[in-house]
């Protein structure tokens, strides 16, 4: 406490007692003035509160510092008294809450079996979704895999049309007898066409034999691109080795007449269908006469 404040029950040893409230402006008597007055709470409300410009606002309390201090001091105490009783005043007002609702659990509770039978809807309908997903995906397999069994179908489709036709191009297997008869005249006009020329068979025969080959490479290729392995071109081998066959006998047959008759451009351009087909060996024994 201030060593100003006026004490109305006691007296200074030194001094003659003064009335209680009534100034003395003696400079001896310090005793005799008045206690600053309580430090006003609605000071430290307000939103724009400034500390700096607060205290520079006391200089006229009559008021040492200290006790200055001890003032604020206090003041900082009760307000943190203030402020722990307002928390655990609101802190158990909030426990209390849930024992003051009346019928809070059973709204607590149904809400969670909602929620619950909420949850099994949506995982069921994950799991169709899922589901439905993976049809769909086995679906797409399925069909790129029907898209390339027709493709390869196609493709062997197309190999035996060839090879029916190359077939039939070389009297193999005819379909009718007068177009194969025709054929025949056809080549041996040109044959003849081309005696008349320069005694040559370089221009109809080799033109002819040089078609058929390609026809048949083209065939051969196609089955390396499909897979030889494949159980309906396992089955169209023979007739392909047929074609072969009866393509070398008709080059080993017009390059003995080449050599015959001396045409090397003939034999020289035989030869090379015979290197087209793997056959050079089969040319080789038409040329040494075995």
């Amino acid at each position: 406490m201030s060593k100003f404040f006026i004490d109305s029950t006691s007296q200074s040893a030194d001094t003659t007692p003064a009335h209680v409230g009534s100034p003395s402006f003696g400079s001896d008597d310090e005793d005799t003035l008045p206690y600053p007055a309580e430090l006003a709470r609605n000071d430290f409300l307000s939103p724009n509160f400034d500390a700096q410009e607060y205290l520079s606002s006391l200089r006229n309390r009559h008021q040492t510092l200290e006790d200055l201090r001890s003032d604020l001091r206090g003041r900082s105490q009760l307000l943190n008294r203030e402020l722990l009783d307002l928390v655990n005043g609101n802190y158990e007002e909030f426990l209390s809450l849930g024992g003051g609702l009346k019928g809070g659990e059973e709204k607590v509770e149904g809400v969670t079996v909602g929620l619950l039978g909420f949850q099994r809807e949506v995982e069921t309908i994950r799991k169709a979704v899922q589901e439905r997903a993976r049809e769909t995906g086995d679906l797409l397999q399925e069909k790129k895999g029907l898209r390339k069994e027709v493709v390869l179908g196609r493709a062997l489709l197309e190999v035996n049309e060839k090879l029916e036709e190359l077939e039939e191009r070389l009297g193999i297997k005819s379909k009718d007898e007068e177009d194969d008869e025709e054929d025949d005249e056809d080549e041996d006009d040109d044959d003849e066409a081309s005696s008349a020329a320069g005694n040559s068979v370089y221009a109809g025969t080799l033109r002819r034999l040089g078609k058929q080959s390609e026809q048949y490479l083209s065939i051969v290729r196609q089955c390396d691109r499909i897979g030889t392995g494949h159980p309906f071109l396992v089955s169209l081998q023979p007739r392909i080795d047929e074609v072969r066959k009866t393509i070398i006998l008709d080059l080993s047959a017009s390059l003995r007449q080449a050599k015959s008759l001396d045409d090397k451009r003939a034999v020289l351009g035989l030869t090379q269908v015979f290197a087209a087909v793997n056959a050079e060996n089969d040319a080789l024994r038409v040329l040494k006469g075995s």
